[in-house]
C-alpha cells in the first residue's frame, strides 16, 4: 500500500498529510485520503470510478507509461484533451519551424541511428500533418529547439528513470524542448525484428512526447496518442480526433490537412452555435432600441 501511495503522490493524485511528509514513510493504511486519490486517478485515466483497488485499476497502475504528471486544468467537458496550467505553446509566428537534434553522448546502440532518426521523423510528421508547423533535424545539438537523449536513472532533472517497463520517457513544456527517454527499455522500430515481450515501440512514445513538447497534457481518451500509458509491443502512432482537436486549438490547422467527417461535423456545430449567438445578439439590440423609443414617447 505504501508503494501505491508513493506512485499516486508522484503523479499528483495523493496529497501528503502531515504524518507522511517523508515520501519514504507512507503507511499501509487504506485511508480516506488514499480512496480519494484512487477516485481522482480513475477519473483521469477513464477507468470506472470505484475508489477501490480493482483489477482494472491495478492493471493500469502496472502499465508502462509517460513520466509527465497529469494536470487537472483545462479539461474541455465532453472533449477529453487537456493543456497544462497557463496553456503554454511555442510563441512564434505561424507557420512555425522547429529544429530537433539527438544528443551525441546520450544515445543507445541497440538500434541503428538511422532507424532512430526514421522513427522520430515519422513521429514529428504525424503532428506536422495537422498543424502549420515544420520540424527539421539538425546536427547542432546545443542550439536545437528540441533536444533528444536516452538516459538512465537520475540524470539531472529530478525525474529519474526506473528501468524496464516503468517510466518510458518524459518531456517538458514549451518552450523547454527537453525530451528524455529511458535507455534501459528495449526500444523497437519493427516488431518483426525485435521479438522481446517487453519491447516498446519508439515511434509511439516519440509521438506522445512530442505532443507534450507542443503543449498538450494527458487525455483520458484511451484511443488517443496522448493517453499516458502504452503496453509492450503496442503501436499507437495515428493521431485521433481528440489529439487533433487539442493541438489545432493551440496552433490552428495545416492548410493541407483534410478534416475527418466527424471533425468537420463538430466544427459545423460550433459555427451554428456561434451564428445563433450572433443572431440573438442582433435581436437583443433591436429590442433594446424599441424599448428606448417607447420610453421616449
Amino acid at each position: 500500500m505504501a508503494e501505491l501511495k508513493k506512485y499516486l503522490h508522484h503523479f499528483g493524485y495523493l496529497k501528503v498529510v502531515v504524518e507522511e511528509q517523508d515520501m519514504m514513510n507512507f503507511t499501509d493504511i487504506f485511508d480516506e485520503n488514499f480512496e480519494q486519490a484512487l477516485n481522482n486517478y480513475q477519473e483521469k485515466l477513464g477507468i470506472p470510478i470505484t475508489g477501490k483497488l480493482d483489477i482494472e485499476t491495478i492493471s493500469q497502475i502496472m502499465s508502462p507509461r509517460c513520466g509527465v504528471k497529469e494536470t487537472s486544468k483545462f479539461l474541455h467537458g465532453t472533449r477529453h484533451y487537456a493543456y497544462f496550467p497557463d496553456r503554454p505553446r511555442w510563441d512564434r509566428s505561424i507557420p512555425i519551424t522547429l529544429t530537433y537534434a539527438f544528443s551525441p553522448v546520450y544515445i543507445i546502440n541497440s538500434l541503428r541511428l538511422e532507424d532512430i532518426r526514421g522513427a522520430f521523423e515519422r513521429a514529428f510528421g504525424h503532428w506536422a500533418s495537422v498543424i502549420p508547423m515544420t520540424f527539421l533535424e539538425t546536427n547542432d545539438y546545443d542550439f536545437a529547439d528540441i533536444k533528444i537523449g536516452f538516459y538512465t536513472g537520475e540524470h539531472g532533472d529530478y525525474e529519474p528513470f526506473d528501468g524496464v517497463l516503468g517510466i518510458l520517457a518524459h518531456s517538458f513544456l514549451p518552450e523547454s524542448g527537453r525530451f528524455h527517454l529511458d535507455a534501459a527499455e528495449t526500444w523497437a522500430v519493427d516488431f518483426e525484428v525485435e521479438k522481446s515481450k517487453v519491447a516498446i515501440d519508439l515511434e509511439s512514445v516519440a509521438t506522445h512526447e512530442i505532443g507534450h513538447l507542443l503543449g498538450l497534457a494527458h487525455t483520458n481518451d484511451k484511443e488517443a496518442v496522448m493517453y499516458p500509458s502504452l503496453k509492450p509491443r503496442q503501436k499507437k502512432v495515428d493521431l485521433n480526433i481528440d489529439d487533433i482537436r487539442g493541438i489545432q486549438a493551440l496552433y490552428g490547422s495545416n492548410p493541407n490537412f483534410k478534416s475527418p467527417d466527424i471533425l468537420e461535423s463538430d466544427r459545423f456545430s460550433s459555427d451554428v452555435v456561434d451564428a445563433r449567438k450572433s443572431l440573438l445578439s442582433t435581436w437583443s439590440v433591436f429590442i433594446l432600441l424599441g424599448l428606448l423609443q417607447l420610453l421616449c414617447l
